[in-house]
């Protein structure tokens, strides 16, 4: 096997998904082999958030071998000890099975469910551990925070998002730069900033992943928000049905105050800015942003008539920000390599990517990253590996209870903003 010599690294999804599959039965185990084989100190166990394929969970990844085993089970772990990692043979009954040619697939970068995408956002979801921000370090976590407190003043990082063409991740798409300018320019204080994690929509479990498998991605983003916008107070709405990401955010949290990545005088500057996390009930309309505040604020969650927009009065009368958990993952990435890098991904319409989630009547459900301007054809008989038993496509669900239903003759049609509202 390519990279089969060597020290290996096991990576074990504990994401919300694969936990309900045993996952955490999977992982004791494998710890306890490997002692018991001595093999501590050739082999690194490593729990991780979400792989994105959730229909085949539980999920082991073994690097630097590049093999994705599925629906792996608590009996199939002594087999991935000995014939894996002691004789560096492969489980072929664990490989993953491509549904069109019927072949096992022993290399993870030849599953098409896996190659067509374009991780941005979910760069590194499945590949750290979630609880370890040293992990998130070294792989690039928090540079982008250094860089723009080092370089840029508060309106060279608006413009730079503004250059990048980020829209909302929430489902409204609305210029991200540009309302971080408006919040700017408002005149009050304090100001406040907001993550919208309460993720409602059904079968909808996008924002939940991305904070159980890489949420300092999403605080990072909170924090270069912060210093463009010039606010020292910041929180995540969360719904308390999500109590995984809640540990998770609470640990990174944390984390990142030890680290000075939070709190006061950040990395030793004169930038202070803190996170607090408040947990919703689960009511389905406090995803829209002026319930939210009210929940916030300890009032009935009830949406109440804009103008006056967030940004001018908000939370307690006072300027406000309010982005998607995918909106705030995106802004580190941006810094990290430019607007221009970022706005040449997806159309005219939209840049960059977008993740949903592809459940139902379809070969390969799981979390998909994609650029926007991608096909639903691409997303449903590519990514997805068409229909089971070779049946008939007849329509798709789009953008939760608010959305609508397109059938086969909109296959065709590139997702962004201006396409999807246009039918």
């Amino acid at each position: 096997m390519s990279g089969s010599k060597g020290k290996k690294t096991v990576l074990i999804c504990r994401s919300t998904g694969c936990n309900s599959s045993n996952a955490g039965k999977n992982y004791d185990l494998m710890i306890n082999l490997i002692n018991k084989n001595g093999l501590s100190d050739e082999v690194t166990i490593k729990k991780t958030g979400c792989h994105g394929f959730c229909q085949m969970g539980p999920i082991i990844i073994i690097e630097p071998d590049n093999v994705l085993y599925v629906k792996v089970q608590e009996e199939d772990i002594e087999d991935i000890v000995q014939n894996h990692l002691i004789n560096d043979e492969l489980v072929e009954h664990l490989l993953y099975k491509d549904p069109k040619s019927g072949k096992y697939i022993k290399d993870i970068d030849e599953i098409q469910f896996y190659y067509e995408q374009k991780p941005i956002i979910k760069k590194h979801c499945g590949h750290i551990n979630p609880e370890d921000i040293n992990d998130s370090i070294s792989v690039g976590g928090y540079a982008s925070l250094k860089k723009v407190l080092n370089e840029y003043k508060p309106k060279e990082v608006i413009e730079e998002i503004k250059k990048s063409r980020l829209r909302g991740r929430g489902g409204a798409g609305f210029p991200t730069g540009t309302k971080w300018q408006f919040c700017y320019n408002a005149e009050g204080s304090p100001k406040y900033l907001i993550c919208n994690a309460d993720e409602g929509d059904p079968g909808a479990f996008m924002d939940r992943s991305i904070l159980e498998s890489d949420p300092h991605s999403v605080i990072e983003g909170m924090i270069i928000a912060a210093y463009a916008i010039g606010t020292a107070t910041g929180f995540i709405y969360v719904r308390a049905e999500y109590p995984l990401a809640v540990k998770r955010l609470t640990i990174a949290l944390r984390q990142a105050r030890e680290k000075g990545f939070l709190g006061e005088n950040i990395l030793e500057t004169d930038f202070s800015f803190d996170i607090e996390i408040k947990q919703g009930a689960g009511a389905f309309v406090c995803g829209e942003e002026t319930a939210l505040m009210a929940s916030i604020m300890g009032k009935r969650g009830m949406p109440s008539p804009r103008p006056p927009y967030p940004a001018i009065s908000g939370l307690w009368g006072k300027p406000t920000n309010i982005n998607n958990v995918k909106t705030f993952a995106s802004v580190p990435r941006i810094i990290e390599k430019g607007a221009e890098w970022y706005s040449s991904i997806g159309t005219e319409d939209a840049s960059g990517t977008i993740v949903i989630a592809l459940t139902g009547k379809i070969n390969n459900s799981g979390l998909v990253e994609i650029p926007m301007g991608t096909t639903l054809r691409k997303v449903i008989y590519d990514i997805g590996g068409g229909i089971p038993n070779g049946k008939k496509f007849k329509a798709i669900q789009i953008g939760g209870p608010s959305g609508g239903c397109l059938p086969a003759k909109y296959l065709d049609v590139k997702m962004d903003y201006k396409n999807l509202t246009s039918l």
